[in-house]
């Protein structure tokens, strides 16, 4: 159940962070409101997983290295930004240093 709690706080991070951008400084009020609602959804989700006693590390490790991972594609696909090589290397990275923490045993 803690992995659920946790892919909910990803995807309202991921939905909030990508408001931010669409909110253009908080100038388009429907956006601003998406990302308050996202990141307090986000915290209170992340919250519940770790009070099921999903391990800090692990947790916030693979909140941060999905969503930056995730915002990074969804910059490319959808608002203009570029990915070059060594982004795209970042992004495997991350996605490596997610799944090597959690073979590790940490949970």
């Amino acid at each position: 159940m803690a992995w659920i709690f946790l892919a909910g706080a990803i995807v309202s991070e991921v939905l909030a962070t990508t408001a931010l951008k669409l909110s253009n400084g908080f100038a388009h009020k429907l956006w601003s409101v998406v990302v308050v609602v996202g990141y307090v959804a986000s915290f209170a989700l992340l919250s519940r997983a770790l009070k099921l006693q999903m391990p800090v590390g692990v947790a916030y490790a693979v909140w941060a290295g999905v969503g930056t991972a995730v915002i990074a594609t969804i910059g490319a696909l959808f608002l203009g930004e570029t990915m070059t090589m060594v982004k795209a290397g970042g992004i495997a990275l991350i996605i490596g240093g997610v799944v090597l923490l959690n073979l590790s045993g940490g949970h």
